[in-house]
């Protein structure tokens, strides 16, 4: 099973005036790529498949992150989520489900020049929308200063697209940047069928094969039947209204599906992402191995729409003639919900490395998903030493300072190789890369959580914030 999530564009020269592009994002929530284009045999996905070839696909696309928030802020500005501040996933929020944060809650202002890619599109005189209602930033912003039209009520997209809504009032000939957030591996059960039966689906080796494994994995493929479909009927409009020839599509997801060991951490299913690449100006049926970063969408788009990539960008263009592949790229873990965390992973085209700082506590810390019918048959597993070596990388109650992996002979990530002396110069070559890009871009998550933060991850989360961090200020919010 290859644990990919996917971009698709559509790209275009660099042009002017009337001309010039239109941009589109369609995000995929919680989506990991089991696509027949990258090999899948489990289903049968056309529409996604059929764009693939028609252009470039890539082999190697990671995201920032394995959780929605802090992606979805990196991809937006094309800095990584530890460089601006927005690594702790829904932080910068003054009000969370209806209760407020207070005055001094973790406000997070972006870096000066750091400019996000749907205000740089309209400075530029594009007309921008979002439809499907996600955004989730963990930094401060304004719908009216991103967006022409957005659609933030009444479930994921692409209705509004497809009726007409997200265009409307926009000028002939003025070329437009949007997003279209589908609900990927979060659509309801009302909305998708079930189709692939859960006896035959693949369980990776880190997984116990039971029941509540298998459901999972069927229902995902499920819903990527259904995702298919709805890809298919945004390209359809796009024809429809005269667009497909004209317009860069970026289909993507925020990162790997909702099963433990994925969502939310950076192993290969958390991070490893498929990417296509279709359209104009782009030869059919090309694969690209090199490392590419979700950071580098925003850059790719930038550039195709002549509006150009800011010099203090992370990000880069990929497209561009003469591009020289990234040597690796990085990935990182900070707080999701109340879970405390501070994982970096780096990858080289052949070796992935994960440097674990809080080695007091294990993998799978109390989370969200806890009251979920798999995470009980799982942690009864671990409770009863049901579970193979494989699996305990993972669900174990161990977790060790330093991962490398060799990702050619051992995908699934298995066998750490950290303390094989065959592979110490392997060991301190990842480290130093690390130590490097750290020391570059100033990794805000090196620190601890401000007192703010965790003060309002208190507020939010009450007695499921169990980690020692909050200690600090659990006297200061009355949560105990």
């Amino acid at each position: 099973m290859k644990t990919l999530a996917l971009v698709v564009m559509l790209v275009a020269g660099v042009v002017r005036g009337a001309d010039r592009p239109n941009v589109l994002w369609i995000y995929l929530e919680d989506v990991s790529g089991w696509f027949g284009c990258y090999g899948d045999e489990m289903i049968e996905t056309p529409r996604i498949d059929g764009l693939a070839d028609e252009g470039l696909k890539l082999t190697r696309f990671y995201t920032p992150a394995g959780v929605c928030s802090a992606t979805r802020s990196a991809i937006v500005t094309g800095m990584m989520q530890t460089s601006i501040g927005a690594h702790n996933h829904r932080s910068c929020r003054p009000t969370f489900r209806g209760t407020s944060m207070g005055e001094d809650f973790d406000e997070n202002m972006l870096p000066d020049g750091v400019v996000p890619v749907p205000v740089r599109f309209r400075k530029a005189g594009y007309w921008t929308f979002n439809e499907g209602g996600k955004d989730d930033y963990n930094f401060t912003w304004s719908k009216k200063e991103f967006y022409d039209f957005e659609r933030s009520k009444g479930g994921w997209g692409p209705k509004s697209f497809l009726k007409g809504d997200c265009l409307k009032g926009k000028p002939a000939g003025q070329p437009f940047f949007g997003q279209i957030q589908l609900g990927g591996g979060k659509l309801n059960d009302r909305a998708v069928k079930k189709v692939v039966d859960p006896a035959r689906v693949p369980v990776p080796p880190y997984y116990p094969d039971i029941p509540e494994v298998r459901e999972v994995i069927a229902g995902h493929y499920d819903r990527l039947l259904a995702t298919d479909e709805q890809v298919g009927r945004v390209l359809d409009k796009l024809k429809q209204l005269g667009m497909a020839e004209n317009t860069l599509v970026f289909l993507f997801s925020d990162h790997g599906y909702k099963l433990h060991r994925h969502k939310q951490f950076l192993y290969e299913g958390g991070i490893h992402m498929p990417c296509i690449v279709a359209g104009p100006g782009v030869e059919a049926g090309q694969v690209r191995d090199d490392l590419v970063s979700g950071i580098d969408v925003s850059a790719a788009s930038l550039a195709a729409a002549g509006i150009g990539v800011p010099a203090g960008m992370e990000g880069r263009d990929f497209l561009a003639k003469g591009y020289r592949p990234r040597e690796f790229v990085v990935a990182a873990r900070d707080r999701c919900d109340y879970s405390i965390e501070r994982i970096r992973a780096v990858v080289t085209p052949r070796f992935k490395y994960l440097r674990n700082s809080l080695t007091d506590r294990p993998y799978m810390q109390p989370n969200y998903k806890d009251k979920w019918p798999v995470s009980i048959a799982l942690r009864k597993l671990m409770a009863e030493g049901g579970m193979n070596e494989a699996q305990l990388v993972f669900f174990g109650d161990q977790k060790p300072a330093e991962e490398l992996y060799d990702l050619e002979k051992d995908p699934h990530e298995i066998h750490n190789l950290a303390k094989d002396p065959e592979y110490a110069k392997e060991l301190e070559r990842h480290r130093n890369l690390l130590n490097g890009w750290i020391g570059q871009t100033g990794d805000r998550g090196q620190a601890p959580e401000s007192d703010a933060g965790l003060r309002c991850a208190l507020k939010r989360w009450g007695d499921k914030c169990v980690n020692p961090e909050y200690d600090r200020v659990r006297e200061t919010t009355g949560k105990n």
